[in-house]
């Protein structure tokens, strides 16, 4: 006769059980992500060619990946520890000093840029902003005619 864990708990036996038993992952190889690993493969990450119907708007939306990373919005020293890897994206348009910190997966969106060729750079970066990796977009932004006025 078998009984549940809940059963045998609730008839009083002392019941342990390992962690793994209930998160096995194909990787039997691969610990466990709640603790520190000694080392992780690099981090990556992969800048895909703008959508190129959005382009021809003269709207640049690059999607991206990223491997042997997280993006989110987490920040500090504390963070730096955390396993696997939390990051965020550093984002500038042709080499200008600005930059934003993208924190998600959500493509990028960059608007009203001139007609011409511009570059997006692209920086994995660790919750206290050291880049780990980058990746850079060229990207030619077309001449965008204004739609006409039509009439009814």
């Amino acid at each position: 006769m078998s009984m549940s864990l809940k059963q045998l708990a609730a008839a009083g036996a002392l019941v342990l059980v390992s962690a793994g038993a209930w998160a096995q992952s194909p990787d039997s190889q691969r610990p466990p992500a709640v603790l520190p690993l000694a080392s992780e493969a690099p981090p990556k990450v992969i800048a895909y060619a703008p959508v190129p119907e959005a382009l021809a708007r003269g709207v640049i939306i690059i999607q991206h990946r990223t491997e042997n990373a997280r993006l989110m919005p987490v920040f500090g020293p504390k963070a730096a520890e955390v396993t696997p890897r939390i990051n965020h994206l550093h984002v500038s348009v042709d080499d200008q000093p600005m930059r934003w910190a993208h924190t998600s997966t959500d493509p990028i969106i960059v608007v009203g840029l001139k007609p011409g060729k511009h570059t997006i750079l692209l920086e994995l970066a660790d919750p206290t902003h050291k880049i780990l990796t980058s990746e850079r977009v060229t990207v030619t932004v077309p001449e965008v005619k204004a739609a006409g006025h039509q009439g009814h």
